[in-house]
């Protein structure tokens, strides 16, 4: 059975992780990790490690891991295009699932709006809107801006160049290349994403709403065992799945 490792432990996503592992019969428990614990103490303890913490706290579990030679999911979000050049170059060495949503619905959620960019995206001024509890620290979220990659990407655009990140002011009217994005905080929102392709006469929404961190957390199980049985690089939940 694949044994799991997991940081960030005590945290709302650890305890969900957690949770997944106990449920599923497949994997069973490795080192359960939090702030100031040395992973290099543990590496006979796990054959994945799964981070879901903060960027700088990812990266030093990242490194640890590329010289062990264990293999990492991801599910940590806001990271600068240096440290995911880092990631890249770690991939060399070990396998990864980098990924900004586990979740199931979430990645078919991705197929869907890249069906959607193909077919209408080029005659549609497009949103996406994203809410997330009042903890969350990054805006938009990664979940948000991987959906807007996905689109982009379908339609033949640089995400950077297309960007719109909140609106201000009137002094020019909307560029219909543009990809808008709008962040909400609040309460205790697990997750909800809604992208809206609008156009003349019509528009087409397509949303996804997290009622619990064990979509993400089952996803990230699933990954795990993938993982174990893969050769050196960057994986998606993509991939995973199969989609």
């Amino acid at each position: 059975m694949t044994k799991i490792a997991i940081t960030g432990s005590n945290g709302r996503m650890g305890r969900a992780l957690i949770r997944a592992v106990k449920i599923n019969p497949d994997v069973t428990q490795g080192s359960m990790l939090n702030r100031g614990d040395d992973i290099n103490l543990v590496l006979k303890d796990f054959d994945v490690l799964v981070d879901f913490t903060r960027p700088e706290a990812t990266l030093e579990a990242l490194s640890i891991c590329q010289k062990a030679g264990k293999a990492m999911v991801i599910g940590t979000t806001g990271f600068s295009d240096e440290a995911l050049k880092i990631i890249d170059q770690a991939s060399s060495d070990i396998p990864i699932v980098f990924a900004p949503n586990m979740s199931v619905g979430v990645n078919l959620t991705l197929k869907l709006l890249e069906t959607t960019a193909k077919v209408i995206g080029t005659d549609s001024n497009i949103e996406i809107v994203e809410a997330h509890h009042r903890h969350k620290v990054d805006a938009p979220s990664g979940t948000a801006l991987k959906m807007g990659e996905v689109i982009a990407n379908a339609l033949g655009r640089d995400l950077s160049e297309c960007a719109v990140y909140g609106r201000e002011g009137t002094e020019e009217p909307r560029d219909k290349q543009t990809i808008g994005f709008s962040s909400i905080r609040g309460g205790d929102v697990v997750g909800e994403h809604s992208v809206t392709f609008f156009m003349e006469g019509e528009r087409v929404e397509i949303t996804h709403k997290a009622s619990s961190r064990m979509t993400y957390a089952n996803g990230a199980i699933k990954a795990c065992q993938w993982l174990t049985n893969q050769a050196n690089g960057v994986y998606s939940m993509q991939d995973v799945l199969d989609l």
